[in-house]
């Protein structure tokens, strides 16, 4: 584990290929276990590990992997939060931050799951327990997720030749993303009030 962590947090895209090559055949299935298994993790990022996955890959190769990967770990997500219940998804995520992403999933619908897939700055795990909790339809729930994260992997792509360009990008569209949020919240929650 030390070593895995050492060479996958290393920005060395050499070293990263050769580690993750080893496992030849079993290699994009343990990038998928690997996704599936940080949702438990607070130490791996999502996009580190897609970033993993477009380095040892290539762009496209690992751009498909990645999006596999992510749509599978936000499935055994979604299943989760359905099956373990409110009381489970508050020990897995905590009890305050269930309510702050139920609450969000629950005023913004679809569109806080892009939004949560998109951003590199939120948590995606959170709103795949969340959504299954919350019974929002699983194909509508994958929709939203392809949504945010195939624009977002095809970015990681181009991004991920230089890695001046990859930590500046990653700020960017963070920041962009949770501008442009913030934009439409304030919009809906203005229009709602002049509705009513």
């Amino acid at each position: 584990m030390q070593q895995a962590w050492g060479v996958l947090t290393s920005g060395d895209e050499k070293e990263i290929s050769t580690w993750v090559g080893q496992f030849g055949f079993w290699g994009p299935f343990f990038l998928i276990g690997a996704m599936v298994a940080q949702m438990f993790l607070v130490v791996v990022n999502v996009v580190a590990l897609m970033l993993v996955a477009i380095i040892a890959y290539g762009p496209v190769w690992g751009s498909l992997l990645a999006i596999l990967a992510v749509s599978v770990a936000a499935t055994v997500g979604y299943l989760i939060g359905r099956g373990v219940g409110e009381a489970g998804v508050s020990k897995l995520i905590g009890r305050k931050a269930e309510r702050k992403v139920a609450g969000f999933v629950e005023d913004y619908g679809i569109w806080a799951v892009i939004i949560a897939r998109i951003s590199p700055l939120l948590s995606n795990d959170a709103v795949s327990f969340v959504a299954g909790l919350a019974s929002m339809g699983y194909l509508k729930f994958m929709a939203a997720t392809l949504a945010g994260i195939v624009p977002l992997t095809i970015l990681l792509a181009w991004l991920g030749e230089n890695n001046d360009r990859l930590k500046s990008g990653l700020l960017w569209v963070g920041g962009v993303s949770l501008l442009l949020f913030i934009v439409y919240v304030v919009y809906d929650k203005y229009f709602k009030k002049r509705q009513s």
